[in-house]
């Protein structure tokens, strides 16, 4: 990508005279004469080193100091539409790539559409989840998405291949069972949507689409009903799950792995880094590799991560200047090695789908071939924290509803959730 505004001396010599009405997104009660950005908190356990080396490049460009606020994600929602409420914005912020939508349409972002220019060097689906309504309401910053890890010494014990299509995998993960009694060959969590996401659209499924300003839910499609009864009859007919899989969120299935509960599992890219941490010996035993399709290729895997936004009233330029170190390739680099997270570039994504590292290669592949993101609606996060999606899978793998059942009730739900007004 080619930014509109060039990284030139004089540029930047500017943004140092325009950066001091920066603060509190343009004069709100926490308003400073230095650039305020909030990050969240956790992503990049030693992200303090990290803010700071960025700051002093910043300084040292533009003469204007930043102030970094780290926000946990949890309460990260909440001080957003306070701060809309009570005029304490940041300048710049980290955005969940579902909040975008929802706040652009609030009238809380500004459009970073003339500032970016092309787009095209950055991953396709994170430019997606950032537009809404024809302009760039988020910056590509970083990306996660979920494959599949495995026990290698499992696999080698009983003489196992990776899979290549559903079949294979519904196959090993039955060899396992038959042969681990005490581990769960391939857990079907009820709690994770972005676990059975991969699975409805591998077979072609959706979950919704919009079309002339109305949504429509695709969960009651052949094709979506066929995607989910291949999950959940991995648990139901399949016995490679337990039946207190049907609670599990993905943290679960994380913890049960580290314990040596789980053979192989849809897991996140950020996931080897924390089993490593917890448990080193059995990273030594640890792989993965994307999501197969049914007939062979990969199902698509959901597309998260973090854009980066400028909030209305900031200086759009001064806060450009900063988003654009960020983004480059020195301090995305740098982001991904400590982080773990893969950069908003393709060309970054491509370097590292090329790495000779296991652990990082087949994640790399995924977005390349195979990710998607959630619908880009500003009601998409009203669908998240109704729990739509897992309360239809819960419903099957409990038995309290066939797949017709749950999907009917569930696209219900979604189109009444995504078209209110």
């Amino acid at each position: 990508m080619q930014p509109r505004i060039p990284r030139t001396a004089a540029v930047l010599t500017a943004l140092a005279l325009t950066a001091a009405g920066c603060g509190g997104g343009g004069g709100g009660d926490d308003a400073s004469d230095g650039l305020l950005v909030w990050i969240m908190e956790g992503t990049n356990p030693d992200a303090t080193d990290y803010f700071e080396a960025v700051g002093d490049r910043y300084e040292e460009q533009t003469g204007t100091p930043v102030e970094v606020e780290f926000v946990p994600w949890a309460d990260a929602h909440d001080r957003f539409t306070k701060g809309m409420a009570g005029g304490t914005l940041p300048d710049v912020a980290e955005l969940g790539t579902t909040f975008t939508p929802e706040f652009a349409q609030l009238g809380a972002l500004a459009d970073l559409s003339e500032q970016a220019g092309d787009t095209s060097a950055y991953n396709e689906a994170l430019v997606e989840a950032g537009t809404f309504d024809g302009g760039l309401y988020g910056m590509p910053w970083y990306a996660g998405v979920r494959s599949i890890i495995y026990r290698t010494d499992v696999f080698e014990e009983h003489g196992l291949e990776v899979p290549e299509d559903w079949d294979g995998l519904r196959e090993t993960a039955v060899a396992i069972s038959e042969e681990e009694d005490d581990m769960v060959a391939f857990p079907v969590p009820g709690d994770a949507p972005y676990s059975v996401m991969p699975f409805i659209w591998g077979a072609g499924g959706g979950i919704a689409d919009e079309s002339g300003g109305t949504w429509e839910g695709g969960l009651t499609s052949p094709e979506s009903r066929e995607g989910l009864s291949f999950y959940t009859d991995l648990a139901l007919e399949d016995g490679v799950s337990s039946t207190g899989a049907a609670t599990w969120k993905e943290t679960d299935v994380q913890d049960n792995f580290v314990d040596g509960n789980v053979a192989m599992a849809v897991s996140g890219s950020w996931t080897p880094r924390a089993i490593e941490e917890a448990d080193p010996e059995l990273a030594e035993n640890l792989g993965a590799f994307p999501i197969p399709g049914p007939d062979g290729g990969y199902s698509p895997s959901f597309l998260g991560g973090s854009h980066l936004g400028v909030f209305e009233g900031a200086d759009t330029e001064a806060a450009w200047a900063y988003i654009d170190l960020l983004t480059g390739d020195e301090f995305a680099q740098r982001w991904t090695e400590e982080s773990t997270y893969f950069p908003g570039k393709q060309e970054q994504i491509e370097a590292l789908a090329e790495s000779d590292d296991p652990l990082v290669r087949p994640f790399a592949v995924q977005i390349l071939e195979a990710s998607r993101v959630a619908p880009v609606s500003p009601k998409w996060g009203e669908v998240e924290g109704a729990q739509i999606i897992p309360g239809m899978t819960q419903s099957v793998l409990n038995g309290d509803a066939t797949v017709e059942e749950a999907t009917e009730t569930a696209n219900t739900e979604i189109e009444d959730t995504l078209n209110q007004d």
